[in-house]
Protein backbone atom coordinates (compact mmCIF):
# COMPACT_ATOMS: atom_id res chain seq x y z
CA UNK A 1 0.00 0.00 0.00
CA UNK A 2 1.30 3.48 -1.16
CA UNK A 3 2.08 5.98 1.43
CA UNK A 4 -0.27 8.66 1.72
CA UNK A 5 1.74 11.89 0.07
CA UNK A 6 1.79 15.11 1.78
CA UNK A 7 3.08 18.49 0.31
CA UNK A 8 3.55 21.30 2.34
CA UNK A 9 3.78 24.82 0.91
CA UNK A 10 5.37 27.04 2.68
CA UNK A 11 8.40 26.27 4.88
CA UNK A 12 7.82 28.66 8.00
CA UNK A 13 7.17 27.79 11.25
CA UNK A 14 3.75 26.48 11.00
CA UNK A 15 4.53 24.51 7.92
CA UNK A 16 7.97 22.61 9.30
CA UNK A 17 5.83 21.62 12.50
CA UNK A 18 3.13 20.31 10.01
CA UNK A 19 5.72 18.62 7.99
CA UNK A 20 7.73 16.72 10.64
CA UNK A 21 4.39 15.75 12.06
CA UNK A 22 2.67 14.25 9.04
CA UNK A 23 6.09 12.24 8.45
CA UNK A 24 6.07 10.97 11.91
CA UNK A 25 2.64 9.74 11.22
CA UNK A 26 3.76 7.78 8.52
CA UNK A 27 3.15 10.20 5.63
CA UNK A 28 5.29 10.95 2.64
CA UNK A 29 5.96 14.06 3.14
CA UNK A 30 7.75 17.13 0.71
CA UNK A 31 8.13 21.12 1.77
CA UNK A 32 7.88 23.49 -0.94
CA UNK A 33 9.69 26.56 -0.51
CA UNK A 34 10.16 30.10 -2.03
CA UNK A 35 13.62 31.63 -0.39
CA UNK A 36 16.72 29.94 -0.56
CA UNK A 37 15.95 27.88 2.24
CA UNK A 38 13.61 27.63 5.06
CA UNK A 39 12.51 29.29 8.10
CA UNK A 40 13.20 33.00 7.11
CA UNK A 41 10.82 34.85 9.53
CA UNK A 42 11.53 32.57 12.50
CA UNK A 43 15.28 34.09 12.75
CA UNK A 44 13.95 37.77 12.84
CA UNK A 45 11.00 36.91 15.72
CA UNK A 46 12.17 37.79 18.90
CA UNK A 47 14.50 40.36 17.98
CA UNK A 48 16.57 37.58 17.12
CA UNK A 49 16.02 35.68 20.01
CA UNK A 50 12.79 34.06 18.71
CA UNK A 51 10.08 34.38 21.37
CA UNK A 52 8.71 31.21 20.30
CA UNK A 53 6.00 30.29 22.91
CA UNK A 54 4.20 32.21 25.52
CA UNK A 55 3.48 29.85 28.63
CA UNK A 56 0.49 31.75 29.86
CA UNK A 57 -1.16 31.33 27.01
CA UNK A 58 -4.98 32.01 26.18
CA UNK A 59 -7.68 31.84 23.43
CA UNK A 60 -8.42 35.27 24.46
CA UNK A 61 -5.19 36.16 23.58
CA UNK A 62 -6.61 35.87 19.55
CA UNK A 63 -8.90 37.32 17.91
CA UNK A 64 -11.15 33.77 16.88
CA UNK A 65 -11.09 32.26 20.58
CA UNK A 66 -13.42 29.88 19.63
CA UNK A 67 -12.04 28.53 16.79
CA UNK A 68 -8.00 28.05 18.31
CA UNK A 69 -9.77 26.47 21.64
CA UNK A 70 -9.24 22.89 20.34
CA UNK A 71 -6.09 23.23 18.71
CA UNK A 72 -4.46 25.16 21.77
CA UNK A 73 -5.35 22.50 24.55
CA UNK A 74 -3.88 19.68 22.03
CA UNK A 75 -0.79 21.36 21.53
CA UNK A 76 -0.95 23.39 24.49
CA UNK A 77 2.81 25.89 25.03
CA UNK A 78 3.62 23.00 27.41
CA UNK A 79 3.77 20.38 24.71
CA UNK A 80 5.54 22.83 22.78
CA UNK A 81 8.45 23.43 24.98
CA UNK A 82 8.20 19.43 25.66
CA UNK A 83 8.74 19.17 21.17
CA UNK A 84 11.82 21.96 21.22
CA UNK A 85 12.97 20.56 24.27
CA UNK A 86 13.36 16.82 22.65
CA UNK A 87 15.10 19.09 19.63
CA UNK A 88 17.68 20.04 21.82
CA UNK A 89 15.93 23.48 22.74
CA UNK A 90 16.14 24.11 26.63
CA UNK A 91 13.15 26.67 27.43
CA UNK A 92 13.84 29.90 28.70
CA UNK A 93 10.67 31.58 30.43
CA UNK A 94 10.73 35.34 30.96
CA UNK A 95 8.75 38.37 32.32
CA UNK A 96 5.00 37.80 31.02
CA UNK A 97 5.35 34.28 30.01
CA UNK A 98 7.58 34.74 27.22
CA UNK A 99 9.76 31.79 26.09
CA UNK A 100 12.92 31.94 24.38
CA UNK A 101 16.06 29.54 23.66
CA UNK A 102 18.08 29.41 26.53
CA UNK A 103 20.86 30.20 23.72
CA UNK A 104 18.78 33.31 22.98
CA UNK A 105 19.29 32.41 19.23
CA UNK A 106 16.60 32.41 17.26
CA UNK A 107 19.07 30.07 14.65
CA UNK A 108 19.19 27.59 17.12
CA UNK A 109 15.41 26.82 16.32
CA UNK A 110 16.14 26.41 12.62
CA UNK A 111 19.26 24.50 13.33
CA UNK A 112 16.76 21.57 14.92
CA UNK A 113 14.57 22.33 12.28
CA UNK A 114 16.80 20.98 9.96
CA UNK A 115 18.07 18.32 11.71
CA UNK A 116 14.89 16.66 12.09
CA UNK A 117 14.27 17.21 8.78
CA UNK A 118 16.98 15.43 7.57
CA UNK A 119 16.81 13.37 10.20
CA UNK A 120 13.49 11.99 8.89
CA UNK A 121 14.17 12.06 5.24
CA UNK A 122 12.07 15.07 4.42
CA UNK A 123 12.34 16.48 1.13
CA UNK A 124 12.65 20.44 1.18
CA UNK A 125 12.45 22.03 -2.68
CA UNK A 126 13.95 25.48 -1.85
CA UNK A 127 13.26 28.53 -4.46
CA UNK A 128 10.57 27.06 -5.68
CA UNK A 129 7.02 29.20 -6.11
CA UNK A 130 3.68 27.67 -5.88
CA UNK A 131 1.13 29.51 -7.73
CA UNK A 132 -1.94 27.38 -8.31
CA UNK A 133 -3.57 24.23 -7.22
CA UNK A 134 -5.80 21.78 -8.99
CA UNK A 135 -7.68 18.74 -7.50
CA UNK A 136 -8.40 15.99 -10.20
CA UNK A 137 -10.73 13.28 -8.20
CA UNK A 138 -8.67 12.24 -5.05
CA UNK A 139 -5.29 13.95 -6.26
CA UNK A 140 -4.06 17.71 -6.18
CA UNK A 141 -1.25 18.97 -8.47
CA UNK A 142 0.59 21.59 -7.44
CA UNK A 143 1.89 24.18 -9.72
CA UNK A 144 5.04 25.99 -9.68
CA UNK A 145 5.81 29.39 -11.12
CA UNK A 146 9.59 27.71 -12.96
CA UNK A 147 7.01 24.98 -14.85
CA UNK A 148 7.28 22.16 -12.59
CA UNK A 149 4.01 20.56 -10.97
CA UNK A 150 3.64 17.84 -8.10
CA UNK A 151 1.33 15.26 -7.53
CA UNK A 152 0.01 15.07 -4.05
CA UNK A 153 -3.00 13.09 -1.84
CA UNK A 154 -3.02 16.15 1.10
CA UNK A 155 -1.84 19.81 0.19
CA UNK A 156 -1.57 22.21 3.60
CA UNK A 157 -0.79 25.71 2.58
CA UNK A 158 1.20 27.21 5.01
CA UNK A 159 2.13 30.32 3.26
CA UNK A 160 1.94 32.75 5.94
CA UNK A 161 0.16 36.34 6.10
CA UNK A 162 1.57 39.47 4.24
CA UNK A 163 4.19 40.97 7.19
CA UNK A 164 7.69 41.29 6.56
CA UNK A 165 7.58 40.30 2.71
CA UNK A 166 11.11 40.40 2.49
CA UNK A 167 11.02 37.05 4.01
CA UNK A 168 8.87 35.47 1.71
CA UNK A 169 5.20 36.39 2.63
CA UNK A 170 3.34 37.92 -0.17
CA UNK A 171 -0.30 36.66 0.33
CA UNK A 172 0.54 34.06 -2.39
CA UNK A 173 -1.66 31.32 -0.26
CA UNK A 174 -4.63 33.86 -0.40
CA UNK A 175 -4.93 33.72 -4.05
CA UNK A 176 -4.10 29.67 -4.20
CA UNK A 177 -7.22 29.60 -1.56
CA UNK A 178 -9.52 31.83 -3.46
CA UNK A 179 -8.74 29.95 -6.46
CA UNK A 180 -9.93 26.95 -4.52
CA UNK A 181 -12.99 28.81 -3.39
CA UNK A 182 -12.31 30.03 -0.39
CA UNK A 183 -13.34 33.14 1.10
CA UNK A 184 -10.52 35.77 2.44
CA UNK A 185 -11.74 38.07 5.44
CA UNK A 186 -9.92 41.49 4.27
CA UNK A 187 -6.01 41.88 5.73
CA UNK A 188 -4.44 44.36 7.36
CA UNK A 189 -0.78 45.01 9.38
CA UNK A 190 -1.12 44.11 12.57
CA UNK A 191 1.66 44.41 15.78
CA UNK A 192 2.12 47.40 13.69
CA UNK A 193 3.44 50.87 14.89
CA UNK A 194 0.24 54.01 14.33
CA UNK A 195 0.42 56.93 12.63
CA UNK A 196 -1.03 59.74 14.41
CA UNK A 197 -2.74 63.19 13.81
CA UNK A 198 -1.13 65.54 15.59
CA UNK A 199 1.49 68.78 15.11
CA UNK A 200 3.57 68.00 17.79
CA UNK A 201 5.29 64.83 16.31
CA UNK A 202 8.53 66.58 15.36
CA UNK A 203 8.47 67.80 19.54
CA UNK A 204 7.53 64.20 20.36
CA UNK A 205 10.47 62.01 17.90
CA UNK A 206 12.58 60.27 19.97
CA UNK A 207 10.58 60.07 23.47
CA UNK A 208 10.95 56.89 24.99
CA UNK A 209 9.10 56.24 28.19
CA UNK A 210 6.73 53.86 30.18
CA UNK A 211 3.26 55.03 30.10
CA UNK A 212 -0.35 53.77 30.62
CA UNK A 213 -1.56 53.89 27.10
CA UNK A 214 -5.45 53.07 26.31
CA UNK A 215 -7.35 52.52 23.12
CA UNK A 216 -10.69 54.77 22.82
CA UNK A 217 -13.44 54.77 20.65
CA UNK A 218 -16.91 56.08 20.70
CA UNK A 219 -15.17 57.56 24.21
CA UNK A 220 -15.06 54.51 25.54
CA UNK A 221 -11.64 52.53 26.82
CA UNK A 222 -11.75 49.38 24.51
CA UNK A 223 -8.25 48.12 25.38
CA UNK A 224 -5.81 48.88 27.98
CA UNK A 225 -1.94 49.07 28.33
CA UNK A 226 1.05 49.72 30.19
CA UNK A 227 4.74 49.84 29.33
CA UNK A 228 7.48 51.90 26.77
CA UNK A 229 6.22 53.81 24.12
CA UNK A 230 8.44 55.64 21.47
CA UNK A 231 7.49 58.41 19.65
CA UNK A 232 8.83 58.96 16.04
CA UNK A 233 7.73 61.44 13.30
CA UNK A 234 4.95 59.15 12.29
CA UNK A 235 3.19 58.55 14.93
CA UNK A 236 3.71 56.09 17.57
CA UNK A 237 5.50 52.73 18.69
CA UNK A 238 6.71 50.70 21.49
CA UNK A 239 5.10 46.75 22.65
CA UNK A 240 1.77 49.22 24.34
CA UNK A 241 1.07 50.16 20.99
CA UNK A 242 1.38 47.02 19.07
CA UNK A 243 -0.60 45.51 21.42
CA UNK A 244 -3.61 47.94 20.89
CA UNK A 245 -2.77 48.37 16.81
CA UNK A 246 -4.79 45.31 16.19
CA UNK A 247 -8.06 46.55 17.26
CA UNK A 248 -7.14 50.39 16.50
CA UNK A 249 -6.93 49.40 12.59
CA UNK A 250 -9.74 47.26 12.69
CA UNK A 251 -11.79 50.05 13.77
CA UNK A 252 -9.94 52.66 11.49
CA UNK A 253 -10.33 50.50 8.40
CA UNK A 254 -14.51 50.51 9.07
CA UNK A 255 -13.66 54.49 8.86
CA UNK A 256 -14.35 54.47 12.93
CA UNK A 257 -12.85 57.76 14.86
CA UNK A 258 -10.03 55.78 17.53
CA UNK A 259 -7.73 57.66 19.80
CA UNK A 260 -4.64 56.67 21.69
CA UNK A 261 -4.52 58.21 25.01
CA UNK A 262 -1.45 58.43 26.98
CA UNK A 263 -1.56 58.62 30.72
CA UNK A 264 1.37 60.32 31.65
CA UNK A 265 1.22 60.87 35.68
CA UNK A 266 -0.63 57.94 36.81
CA UNK A 267 1.60 57.94 40.33
CA UNK A 268 -0.25 60.58 41.66
CA UNK A 269 -4.21 62.17 41.67
CA UNK A 270 -5.04 64.94 40.24
CA UNK A 271 -5.76 66.98 43.43
CA UNK A 272 -2.01 66.34 44.17
CA UNK A 273 -1.22 68.05 40.92
CA UNK A 274 -3.24 70.73 41.19
CA UNK A 275 -1.63 71.38 44.98
CA UNK A 276 1.93 71.47 43.28
CA UNK A 277 0.59 74.17 41.02
CA UNK A 278 -0.48 75.96 43.77
CA UNK A 279 2.37 76.33 45.37
CA UNK A 280 4.35 76.55 42.12
CA UNK A 281 2.25 79.95 41.04
CA UNK A 282 5.50 82.27 40.82
CA UNK A 283 7.35 79.77 38.19
CA UNK A 284 6.89 79.38 34.96
CA UNK A 285 4.34 76.77 33.73
CA UNK A 286 7.18 74.78 31.61
CA UNK A 287 9.44 74.41 35.12
CA UNK A 288 6.32 73.83 37.14
CA UNK A 289 6.29 70.60 35.42
CA UNK A 290 10.16 69.77 35.04
CA UNK A 291 10.26 66.34 37.70
CA UNK A 292 6.66 65.54 36.77
CA UNK A 293 6.73 64.18 33.25
CA UNK A 294 10.03 63.61 30.99
CA UNK A 295 11.10 67.39 29.94
CA UNK A 296 10.41 66.39 26.38
CA UNK A 297 6.86 66.23 26.68
CA UNK A 298 6.65 69.95 28.23
CA UNK A 299 6.65 71.63 24.95
CA UNK A 300 4.00 69.90 23.35
CA UNK A 301 1.79 69.56 26.28
CA UNK A 302 1.84 73.28 26.99
CA UNK A 303 1.03 74.30 23.57
CA UNK A 304 -2.01 71.49 23.40
CA UNK A 305 -3.69 73.56 26.66
CA UNK A 306 -3.52 76.43 24.55
CA UNK A 307 -0.67 78.37 26.45
CA UNK A 308 0.80 80.77 24.12
CA UNK A 309 4.08 81.40 26.42
CA UNK A 310 6.24 78.36 27.54
CA UNK A 311 7.56 80.69 30.06
CA UNK A 312 3.98 82.09 31.38
CA UNK A 313 3.46 81.86 35.17
CA UNK A 314 1.38 79.27 36.81
CA UNK A 315 -0.35 82.53 38.74
CA UNK A 316 -1.03 84.39 35.26
CA UNK A 317 -3.13 81.01 33.42
CA UNK A 318 -7.13 81.08 33.16
CA UNK A 319 -8.60 79.01 35.42
CA UNK A 320 -9.30 77.38 32.05
CA UNK A 321 -6.02 76.78 30.86
CA UNK A 322 -4.47 75.18 34.20
CA UNK A 323 -7.62 72.48 33.78
CA UNK A 324 -6.72 71.81 30.87
CA UNK A 325 -3.09 71.61 31.22
CA UNK A 326 -3.64 69.60 34.72
CA UNK A 327 -6.05 66.84 32.28
CA UNK A 328 -4.00 66.60 29.83
CA UNK A 329 -1.17 65.19 32.12
CA UNK A 330 -4.27 61.97 32.42
CA UNK A 331 -6.00 62.53 29.14
CA UNK A 332 -4.21 63.31 26.39
CA UNK A 333 -5.42 62.01 22.89
CA UNK A 334 -3.91 61.64 19.04
CA UNK A 335 -6.17 60.57 16.41
CA UNK A 336 -4.71 57.50 14.93
CA UNK A 337 -4.74 58.04 10.93
CA UNK A 338 -3.61 54.84 10.01
CA UNK A 339 -0.36 52.46 10.48
CA UNK A 340 2.91 51.63 9.41
CA UNK A 341 2.73 49.25 6.06
CA UNK A 342 3.12 44.98 6.05
CA UNK A 343 6.68 45.83 5.92
CA UNK A 344 6.63 46.93 9.82
CA UNK A 345 4.20 44.52 10.83
CA UNK A 346 4.56 41.67 12.90
CA UNK A 347 1.62 39.91 11.54
CA UNK A 348 -1.71 39.58 9.22
CA UNK A 349 -4.88 40.18 10.31
CA UNK A 350 -7.58 38.32 8.09
CA UNK A 351 -6.89 35.92 5.67
CA UNK A 352 -8.65 32.56 4.67
CA UNK A 353 -12.24 32.68 6.70
CA UNK A 354 -12.12 30.25 9.86
CA UNK A 355 -16.06 29.40 8.99
CA UNK A 356 -14.28 26.92 5.98
CA UNK A 357 -11.77 25.31 8.14
CA UNK A 358 -11.99 22.24 10.42
CA UNK A 359 -11.27 23.51 13.74
CA UNK A 360 -10.13 20.02 15.02
CA UNK A 361 -8.04 19.32 11.57
CA UNK A 362 -7.03 22.26 10.10
CA UNK A 363 -9.18 20.61 6.93
CA UNK A 364 -10.88 22.91 4.46
CA UNK A 365 -14.79 22.68 4.34
CA UNK A 366 -14.68 22.68 0.96
CA UNK A 367 -11.92 21.13 -0.93
CA UNK A 368 -11.35 17.77 0.95
CA UNK A 369 -7.94 17.12 1.95
CA UNK A 370 -6.94 20.73 1.78
CA UNK A 371 -5.30 21.92 5.03
CA UNK A 372 -4.18 25.49 5.83
CA UNK A 373 -2.05 26.68 8.94
CA UNK A 374 -1.12 29.44 10.91
CA UNK A 375 -1.29 33.04 9.74
CA UNK A 376 -2.55 32.58 5.83
CA UNK A 377 -5.86 32.15 8.27
CA UNK A 378 -7.78 34.81 9.50
CA UNK A 379 -6.11 33.85 12.97
CA UNK A 380 -3.49 36.14 14.89
CA UNK A 381 -2.45 37.37 18.38
CA UNK A 382 -1.09 39.46 20.71
CA UNK A 383 2.35 40.39 20.87
CA UNK A 384 4.70 37.94 23.06
CA UNK A 385 4.91 34.29 21.43
CA UNK A 386 1.00 33.70 20.58
CA UNK A 387 1.35 33.41 17.14
CA UNK A 388 4.15 31.21 16.91
CA UNK A 389 2.19 29.22 19.58
CA UNK A 390 -0.57 29.37 17.02
CA UNK A 391 1.95 28.34 14.19
CA UNK A 392 3.06 24.91 16.34
CA UNK A 393 -0.78 24.03 17.37
CA UNK A 394 -2.01 24.61 14.12
CA UNK A 395 0.95 23.14 12.28
CA UNK A 396 0.55 19.96 14.84
CA UNK A 397 -3.04 19.42 13.64
CA UNK A 398 -3.15 19.51 10.23
CA UNK A 399 0.12 17.43 9.91
CA UNK A 400 -1.55 14.82 12.04
CA UNK A 401 -4.80 14.94 10.06
CA UNK A 402 -3.31 14.94 6.39
CA UNK A 403 -0.82 12.04 7.04
CA UNK A 404 -4.32 9.97 7.75
CA UNK A 405 -5.15 8.04 4.47
CA UNK A 406 -7.39 9.06 1.93
CA UNK A 407 -11.33 8.42 2.31
CA UNK A 408 -12.83 7.99 -1.11
CA UNK A 409 -14.88 11.07 -2.38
Amino acid sequence: MKNNKVIVIGGGASGILAAITAKRNQADVAIIERNSRIGKKILVTGNGRCNFTNSLTSVLDYNNPEFVSYGLSVFNPQRTMSFFNELGIVPKIENEGKTYPLSEQASSIIDVFLYELKRLNIEVITEAIAFKIIKKRNEFEVFLEDGRSFIADKVIIATGGKAMPKTGSDGSGYEIAKMLGHKIVPVFPALVKLKLDSPYLRHLEGIKMPAIVELIHNDQVIQKESGDVLFGNYGISGPTILQLSRKAMDLFNKNQKVYIKLILVSQISKKDVRERFNQSMNKPVDFSLIGLINKRYISAIIKEAKIDKQNTLVKDLTEKQLNKLINLLFDWRFLIKGSKSFHDAQVTAGGVSTTQIDPMTMESRIVKGLFFTGEVMDIDGRCGGYNLQWAWSSGYLAGESAAKENDND
